[in-house]
């Protein structure tokens, strides 16, 4: 079985809230909420991938410096295997917007599971939520 590597973030405002991700229609899993981010690319690292991802999904800028190592996630699907680093960040450049069709939600901690997530990213929610 193949294994995919994701790097995930929680991008996390002044207010205390979460940044969610809905993936939009003719995606897999579409409609369910998750934590910005992408795969990692051969030759980059899980940060240089989270860095290039930001940029070209919410047209935002943070640095390696900003992204502080939480936790991950280690899920089997039925055709792959995804292992996904999530990193909290707290400082980035510009103004999260969507630009590949997804929906965007700034979302308390203890409102997180109120969302319907991909399997490998609910047990990260009480992990997150916990730390903030």
């Amino acid at each position: 079985m193949k294994t995919v590597l994701v790097s995930a973030v929680a991008l996390i405002d002044a207010d205390g809230r979460v940044l969610l991700a809905q993936r939009p229609e003719g995606k897999s899993m579409a409609g369910l909420w998750e934590f910005p981010g992408g795969k990692v690319e051969q030759g980059e690292t899980p940060e240089a991938a989270l860095i290039r991802e930001l940029h070209e999904e919410l047209g935002i800028e943070t640095w390696q410096s900003c992204l502080a190592p939480l936790t991950f996630a280690s899920h089997t699907y039925d055709d792959f295997h995804l292992l996904m680093p999530l990193f909290a960040c707290r400082k980035w450049g510009g103004t999260a917007t969507p630009h590949e069709g997804q929906t965007l939600k700034w979302v308390r901690p203890t409102q997180l599971r109120d969302y319907p997530m991909p399997p490998a990213d609910i047990p990260l929610i009480p992990i997150l939520r916990d730390w903030l």
